[in-house]
């Protein structure tokens, strides 16, 4: 079961896991939410490995009906809600996913693999957030203290902590990683790289947190689904990896870069997007810096990035350009209406 599977990254995941695996059989849960969509997966929908199922994570009965039809000997866990500036505006919608939902799922798969934990696995996706800030030096590794400093990241932190807690106390088969900032196709519209190209598109202001000197590690996602492949069929039972880009950049160098690409593009002047460019006042508690040290995932496993960041950008933007109904679709909510029109009917 690969929960979240309708979501920017799961979505890749699944794709990957589908196509390349057709021996096993691959279950998709996910609520739909704001940011799940099927038509990410409209290439895989019929393949005879693959079963979306409708479901919440924090519905045990659900979980436990799921268990009891599929007797899944893996999970691949991705759901959770997971944008910062949504959870300073309702931190118990984090709560109740992040950390309810992901109990529900250890408590499924304890109950289900009880007395049976060979060739049994939870995996446990996280993110870099739960490491908490970094100054101008120095990188987050896996024996890095947790400081959150989010309800978001501090919601994952919890989560983190209890997949542990079942390793420990349970015996519960696990493997965890923490991942840094994804880009590429099918990321939703409200988050930092596809908001500034669909904005630049359409002549939008281009708003950037305080002076836009925030630093993140960027990672284009679908080399982060192949990292969860290497992390899966690989990692040590009870072992963490950081999964990181080594490709550290401020938010407003990002955002030049963007307009400079989309200008060429569009066939625009030079710099006339970026006169778009619109400083706004800084969110409640914004970490400074993240940059991830993966060498522990590299050395052990042999996983490394396959793009730099300027090709993986540009087959970014180049992916929105050619998908405007994929952006129409989510942008106006009319992308909630798939489940209706090719599931609820079956």
């Amino acid at each position: 079961m690969i929960t979240g599977g309708a979501g920017f990254i799961g979505s890749h995941v699944v794709r990957l896991f589908v196509k390349k695996y057709p021996e096993y059989f691959i279950a998709n849960l996910d609520a739909l939410t704001y940011a799940g969509n099927l038509e990410n997966l409209r290439d895989v929908e019929n393949e005879a490995n693959y079963r979306f199922e409708k479901g919440d994570i924090t519905d045990e009965a659900r979980i436990n009906e799921l268990f009891d039809q599929y007797q899944f000997d893996a999970v691949v866990h991705l759901a959770a809600e997971s944008h910062v500036d949504r959870s300073i505006l309702d931190p118990l919608a984090f709560v109740r996913t992040n950390v309810l939902g992901t109990a529900s799922l250890l408590n499924a798969c304890s109950k289900h693999w009880a007395g049976d934990i060979n060739r049994k696995l939870f995996y446990h996706v996280s993110t870099d957030e739960v490491y908490g800030s970094l100054g101008k030096e120095g990188f987050f590794t896996e024996r890095t203290p947790y400081d959150p400093r989010s309800p978001y990241s501090a919601s994952k932190a919890s989560s983190d902590h209890f997949v542990m807690a079942y390793h420990h106390t349970y015996g519960l088969p696990v493997v965890l990683s923490n991942c840094s900032n994804n880009y590429g196709s099918h990321h939703f519209p409200e988050k930092l790289i596809p908001l500034m190209i669909n904005n630049i598109k359409n002549h939008k202001p281009l708003p950037v947190y305080g002076k836009g000197e925030n630093v993140r590690d960027w990672l284009w996602v679908e080399d982060h689904a192949r990292a969860i492949d290497t992390i899966f069929h690989n990692g040590k039972n009870g072992e963490k990896y950081n999964i990181g880009g080594f490709n550290e950049w401020k938010n407003i160098d990002i955002v030049h870069l963007l307009c400079n690409i989309m200008d060429k593009k569009l066939g625009r002047a030079k710099d006339e997007s970026a006169k778009l460019i619109t400083f706004v006042k800084d969110r409640p508690g914004h970490d400074l810096r993240y940059a991830i040290d993966a060498s522990k995932l590299n050395k052990e496993l042999g996983w490394e990035p396959s793009l730099q960041f300027e090709e993986g950008l540009e087959k970014t933007v180049d992916w929105y350009l050619q998908n405007e109904d994929w952006v129409k679709h989510v942008t106006s909510g009319d992308y909630q209406k798939y489940y209706e029109d090719q599931y609820a009917k079956r």
